[in-house]
């Protein structure tokens, strides 16, 4: 098994960390553009294979495609990332022109590729990778709201003083500040609803605290997350390579499910071997529905500045 990741930065070393550390694969590659960087986090990463117990080989490379050749799963980190005060849609004129350059080089080395995306815009680069590459749209997969629900889950948890491990919470729509729609009705906490312990005040806090968790973290920090959208991109790969059947809301290509077409976005999806393989339906109220199509309606607006591109 071989997995690439192309991007070097904060959230492809620490995706890519992940995957070795869980040797899921036998090979690792590293692709960067500038030059030493993949090399020296590659380097980096194998020093710790000793003190870590793990056999996974991982190799750096400065923007040569044919190191990757015969990858099974490719994650897609590379791009300009989110400053303070920078919108998503702002990253689009430049990671589109990324994104697009990378799906052409990686599939003529591995045309039979599984694809995770995780650059910003991501829905919108989720949709452009499945354009401009016609592939399965089963293997075009946006790693969105699978970190969306991560957070989800960490801020109920911090709510309901308990282990986010024994909470089921998923986050759909967009991955977006204002698209993204944490189904806090559904959640439970070992089977039981949360909504049973938390009075109406909590459970709006938990979930205006969700949707700008990313925003949040970029103002502390002053740049893009990178722990946990590293932990969720190596999260697929496992369901991947280790044929999970995990369920994971993952933006993927729809086609009237939830009653859009034409657009990637985030829904329920299982995952295993062939990417990703079944939309489930979670039966949305009205005010969801509603909420999931005012979504679309944003994101769809963001795909049309493609077109101008």
């Amino acid at each position: 098994m071989k997995v690439t990741v192309v991007g070097a930065g904060a959230v492809g070393a620490t995706c890519a960390d992940n995957i070795a550390r869980k040797e899921l694969c036998e090979e690792l590659v590293l692709l960067d553009i500038k030059e030493g960087i993949a090399e020296g986090k590659a380097q980096d990463m194998m020093q710790t294979a000793a003190l870590l117990g793990f056999d996974t080989k991982i190799t750096g490379t400065t923007n040569d495609y044919s190191a990757t050749a015969g990858s099974d799963v490719v994650v897609i980190t590379s791009g300009l990332p989110r400053k303070p005060g920078m919108t998503r849609e702002e990253l689009i004129g430049v990671n589109a022109g990324i994104v697009k350059g990378v799906c052409e080089n990686i599939l003529k080395h591995s045309p039979d590729a599984i694809v995770i995306v995780i650059s910003n815009p991501m829905d919108t680069m989720t949709y452009l990778a499945l354009t401009s590459t016609r592939l399965p749209k089963n293997r075009i997969i946006g790693m969105g709201g699978t970190l969306d629900s991560s957070r989800f889950k960490y801020q109920l948890s911090q709510q309901l003083g308990c282990s986010p491990a024994d909470l089921n919470a998923v986050v759909v729509g967009g991955h977006g500040d204002t698209t993204m729609i944490p189904l806090i009705r559904l959640a439970t906490w070992n089977s039981i609803p949360v909504t049973k312990f938390l009075n109406q005040g909590q459970q709006k806090q938990i979930v205006n605290d969700t949707m700008v968790g990313g925003a949040t973290l970029t103002k502390l920090i002053g740049t893009s997350a990178w722990y946990a959208p590293g932990a969720a991109g190596a999260a697929m790969v496992e369901a991947i390579v280790r044929d999970e059947k995990k369920l994971f809301t993952c933006c993927v290509a729809l086609d009237g499910e939830y009653g859009q077409k034409d657009i990637c976005l985030g829904v329920p999806v299982i995952i295993g071997k062939n990417g990703w393989e079944k939309i489930l339906d979670f039966g949305l109220n009205a005010e969801e529905q509603a909420a999931f199509n005012k979504s679309a309606d944003a994101v769809r607006s963001m795909n049309d500045v493609l077109k101008t591109l």
